[in-house]
This record gives structure tokens, C-alpha cells and sequence, in this order.
């Protein structure tokens, strides 16, 4: 058994986790993944050497980097439960799926854009999650179908969002509620927390997270924003925070589509 250790500089949340995942899938020498994304490492155990791993890693362009490779005795790896695995994604997803339906829905009431962003960037996410589930016993070329299809459907709603950014600024828009916007993300960012606690929780290197690990997650930002962007609208009396952290969060979600459709080549 071989163990390959790689670097990638850029995954900082499980959804980047299950991209990986997802497009290592069909490879077959490989036999576990175990991920430190507090440490953004990866370790691969793979029964035979294999290019093609490192070639689909830096095909995402996380910044991914093979730190080293050693032989190993087969008897210490400890394979992962794929019943295990597929309940753990279920848990995410409906916990993003919910949330991206609840901040759709009060973003369209209060009149923020924040809002409507974030529950975008949480659809990403459950796209992600979703194309994991639709991968498990999945032909590979199903699965870069459905990837493909789900990143032009994310990419065209995330600029139909920047067109709405763009009418309100030129517009005269009436401000968002604040109170809305600032309960929401709030519940939100604890979403967030809970889908980091659920996944980092099943796995026996990363059972005890790190509280710097979660602050440091995109989901989390993001949400912070918001708040952020609700308590200006409150002291500024102006609709133009809302609409700022819409357009900073729509291009995130822009950025997350072109991710997913790097699944489908």
C-alpha cells in the first residue's frame, strides 16, 4: 500500500472536501482519503503509483502540491463507511438545502440582496453535497453530467443576481430591514457551524475541531458579512451595504459555479 501526502493551499471548507472527492472518484488504486482541512492536507492510500491523482487535484486549482510518498503496510488502514459517509452528506445537505430555501425567501421579503446571495452560496454547497450522494454507485460519466448541468444552472442564477445589484444601485430601491438580514445570517452562521461539526465529527484525526478552523471557513465569512452589512444598513440608513456584500457574495458564487463545472471535464 502506498500513502501520498498532498498540500492544497486552498481548501479551507468541506465543500471543497467533496469536490476533491468527487473528482478522484473512478479512480481505482485509490483506497482511502483522510482529510486535515484545518492543515489543508490530503492523504491518499492507493494500492499503486498513479499520475492521474495529482493531475484531477491541480485540475481544481486549490494549489495543490505532492508533499511526500511512503509504502506502508496494508494492515493500517482502516477503510471508511460508505453508509457512514452518505449519512454525513445527507445531514449537510438538508441543513444547506434548508437554509438556501429560508434565506431565499426572507431575502425576497426584506429586500436584501445579502440574504438572496448567501442562500445562493448555501445552494452551492448543496450542490456539492448532492452530486457526492448522486456519485456513489454513479457511472462517472452520469456524474460529470449532472456536475455540468448543476454549474451552468448555479452560474445563471448568480448573474441574474448581479444584473438585480446592478438595477437597485442605479435605482431608488427602498433600504432592506436590517433585522431580518442580521437574525437570519446569524442562523445561518450557526448552520454552518453545525454542517462543519457533523463532517469533521466521523473523522478520527479531525474528531476534536478547532474553533480557528471554523472562523476561517468561506460559509462563515460570508455570513459574518451579512451581519455586517445589516448592522451598517441600521447606522447609515443606506441600502448600499446590502447591496455590497450581494455583489461581493454573488462573485463568490460565480467563482463556486466554475468549480463545479471543473467536475464535468
Amino acid at each position: 500500500m502506498i500513502k501520498s501526502e498532498y498540500h492544497i493551499s486552498k481548501m479551507d471548507c468541506p465543500s471543497e472536501e467533496n469536490m476533491i472527492r468527487m473528482k478522484l472518484d473512478g479512480i481505482n488504486v485509490i483506497k482511502k482519503l483522510e482529510f486535515d482541512i484545518e492543515n489543508r492536507n490530503l492523504t491518499v492510500f492507493h494500492t499503486k503509483a498513479d499520475e492521474e491523482i495529482l493531475k484531477r487535484l491541480e485540475a481544481l486549482n486549490f494549489g495543490a502540491k505532492l508533499s511526500g510518498t511512503e509504502n506502508i503496510d496494508e494492515s493500517e488502514v482502516i477503510l471508511e463507511s460508505s453508509e457512514v459517509q452518505s449519512k454525513l452528506l445527507w445531514s449537510v445537505l438538508i441543513i444547506n438545502f434548508s437554509f438556501f430555501i429560508i434565506e431565499m425567501t426572507t431575502g425576497l421579503i426584506s429586500k436584501s440582496m445579502g440574504l438572496v446571495a448567501d442562500s445562493l452560496d448555501m445552494l452551492a454547497d448543496s450542490f456539492v453535497y448532492g452530486l457526492s450522494l448522486w456519485a456513489v454507485g454513479s457511472t462517472v460519466l452520469r456524474k460529470k453530467k449532472v456536475a455540468r448541468l448543476s454549474g451552468y444552472f448555479q452560474l445563471s442564477l448568480a448573474l441574474l443576481g448581479i444584473i438585480e445589484v446592478t438595477r437597485r444601485f442605479i435605482g431608488s430601491e427602498a433600504m432592506p430591514d436590517y433585522r431580518i438580514m442580521i437574525g437570519v445570517s446569524i442562523l445561518a452562521l450557526t448552520a454552518n457551524a453545525a454542517c462543519l461539526y457533523i463532517l469533521q465529527k466521523s473523522k478520527s484525526k479531525e474528531a476534536h475541531m478547532k474553533a480557528s478552523m471554523i472562523f476561517t471557513s468561506n460559509d462563515i465569512i460570508i455570513n459574518g458579512g451579512v451581519i455586517l452589512a445589516g448592522v451598517l444598513v441600521l447606522l447609515t440608513q443606506s441600502k448600499y451595504p446590502d447591496l455590497i456584500i450581494g455583489s461581493i457574495v454573488f462573485l463568490i458564487v460565480v467563482r463556486g459555479a466554475f468549480r463545479i463545472l471543473k467536475l464535468g471535464n
